[in-house]
Parts: structure tokens; C-alpha cells; sequence
């Protein structure tokens, strides 16, 4: 699949025939200007297909694109577009993009949990997008964000309560 080459991982994928990646490759992937430059390339590409803009490459902030509505729309009616999310996801820690798997995972949890824009990702951005972020403590934090913003509360089950009360 394109998505295999362009988000390439160190695990099966839905193509049991692609390989996964060796921490060899990644690493020679990451040494590698060209290498990264397409990465970014193709990130742009799928975030523009997505409905979304990355305002700075170098913290990875991102923001809804001027096609939005009819991009979310495409979002919300198919659900494989969730599988291809976390594999990106995935592939930006691989990559050492950790900062922009966190700007891509609390995008989404915005867009679920605040704006409601994106009810049919919802359980994904809280089931898988949230748990392929890399560092310990942003992934604590998208999760205490996410719990401040989920509703009802008493429902959320992605954190303890009395550790997401505490959570400074």
C-alpha cells in the first residue's frame, strides 16, 4: 500500500505481505536530509487530505485547513481514514517527531471532545491515537486534557480518576 511506504514501521501493518522496518533503517532514515524532507512531504500531503494545516514545522502546531468541513465530513463517514491516523502517528514517533505526534493527537482530541466536529473519531483518538504518543509525560497530560473535556466524566475510563483529579 502507499501508506506503507510513505509511513513506513517496525510492525505488520494491514499488508501482511510489506515488511516492517529495522531500527537499522529508521536510523538510516532519520540521518538522511532527503529521507526527512519527503517524510515531511508526505505528512503535509495526508494532513492536507485530512482538512488540516501545519502552521510551524518545528513545533508541529497544526490548525484546521480552509477546506475543513468538507474534509471532516470525509473523516466522520470513513472510518479506515482512523487506521491510516495511527499508523501516521506511529510512524512520526519512528521517526523522532514525537512533538508532532502530540499537536496531531490533541488536534483530534480538540476536535472530538471540545468542538465536536469529529464524533465518529472520537473512540479512536481515545482508544488508539492517544497511546501511540511516545513520551510518558505528554501522554499523561493529552489524557488529563482529555478527561477534563470529556463528557460525562464519570464515563472516562482512559485514566484513573483519583490520579487524573490529582494531575497537575
Amino acid at each position: 500500500s502507499f501508506l506503507f511506504r510513505l509511513f513506513p514501521l517496525r510492525e505488520h501493518g494491514m499488508n501482511w505481505r510489506a515488511r516492517p522496518l529495522t531500527c537499522q533503517e529508521i536510523q538510516a532514515f532519520r540521518k538522511s536530509k532527503e529521507v526527512m524532507d519527503r517524510f515531511l512531504r508526505a505528512y503535509k500531503l495526508m494532513l492536507g487530505f485530512y482538512g488540516i494545516n501545519l502552521v510551524n514545522e518545528e513545533t508541529g502546531e497544526l490548525e484546521r485547513a480552509e477546506n475543513w468541513r468538507e474534509r471532516f465530513e470525509n473523516l466522520n463517514r470513513f472510518s479506515h481514514n482512523n487506521l491510516r491516523i495511527t499508523r501516521i502517528l506511529k510512524c512520526l514517533g519512528e521517526m523522532g517527531y514525537e512533538d508532532y505526534q502530540v499537536h496531531l493527537v490533541k488536534f483530534f482530541l480538540t476536535e472530538t471532545l471540545v468542538e465536536e466536529t469529529l464524533p465518529n473519531v472520537k473512540r479512536s483518538a481515545l482508544d488508539y491515537f492517544l497511546f501511540t504518543v511516545r513520551s510518558k509525560e505528554k501522554r499523561r497530560e493529552l489524557i488529563h486534557y482529555a478527561w477534563q473535556h470529556f463528557k460525562p466524566q464519570s464515563s472516562f475510563v482512559w485514566g484513573p480518576r483519583d490520579k487524573l483529579q490529582k494531575y497537575r
